[in-house]
């Protein structure tokens, strides 16, 4: 059923899977940066107030949406989804090197992960990771935790955390892919860029928000 909450929580999911904030996504619509604010989604008399349909129109001429996808985002809402945070897993860059969190697919699995709450609609299967260190400068800081999607389609230009057979994790930006080897360009300009063999890859999956 199309409902108010159900709108507003596919536009929150699509900004996020473009790693924007509602604002965000609204700046990059063309429209003002307030225009998706939560206090934006109510009359002053507490009356819903819904997107226009040039707002949602714009929105996914800059995304690249269609309507039957955006629709589709809608249609898949669970009903009385609520707007406040969500509890989500999150785990340390560091221990999300180590063994036994993830599995075959790069989806959280095992003991150990912390839980943190965040103003976001959480992707299923999906899981947050805190930045550790400068590597990732100037993009992502140290605190940082970043939204991942294992079941996200990836395409070149995404923003993707990977980790290696060595047990190295990395946020790079995917540049190309083949059936030989994933070339990634580094957030950070002070690190080279990386071609990795794809036999070296454990898991790689899309990060679709970032809370900062």
């Amino acid at each position: 059923m199309l409902s108010h909450e159900k709108v507003w929580a596919a536009i929150d999911a699509l900004a996020a899977r473009h790693s924007l904030s509602a604002s965000g996504l609204a700046k990059r619509a063309g429209l003002d940066s307030t225009a998706f604010n939560k206090s934006k989604r109510q009359s002053v008399d507490g009356r819903p107030r819904w997107p226009s349909t040039e707002s949602l129109s714009k929105i996914m001429a800059a995304t690249g949406a269609s309507l039957d996808e955006f629709m589709r985002l809608v249609n898949s809402l669970p009903d009385g989804l609520s707007a406040q945070s969500q509890a989500v897993p999150v785990l340390g860059f560091a221990q999300a090197g180590a063994g036994g969190f993830f599995d075959d697919a790069g989806f959280p699995t095992g003991q150990g992960w912390d839980s943190v709450d965040l103003p976001t609609l959480l992707p299923k299967g999906g899981y947050a990771v805190e930045v550790q260190g400068d590597s990732m400068l100037p993009l992502y800081r140290h605190g940082d935790r970043l939204i991942v999607d294992p079941g996200a389609i990836m395409r070149k230009g995404d923003r993707v955390v990977v980790k290696t057979t060595g047990g190295e994790v990395m946020a790079k930006v995917l540049a190309r892919q083949n059936a030989q080897a994933v070339d990634l360009h580094s957030l950070n300009p002070a690190h080279p860029e990386r071609t990795v063999p794809v036999s070296e890859i454990e898991w790689m999956a899309r990060i679709v928000w970032a809370s900062q």
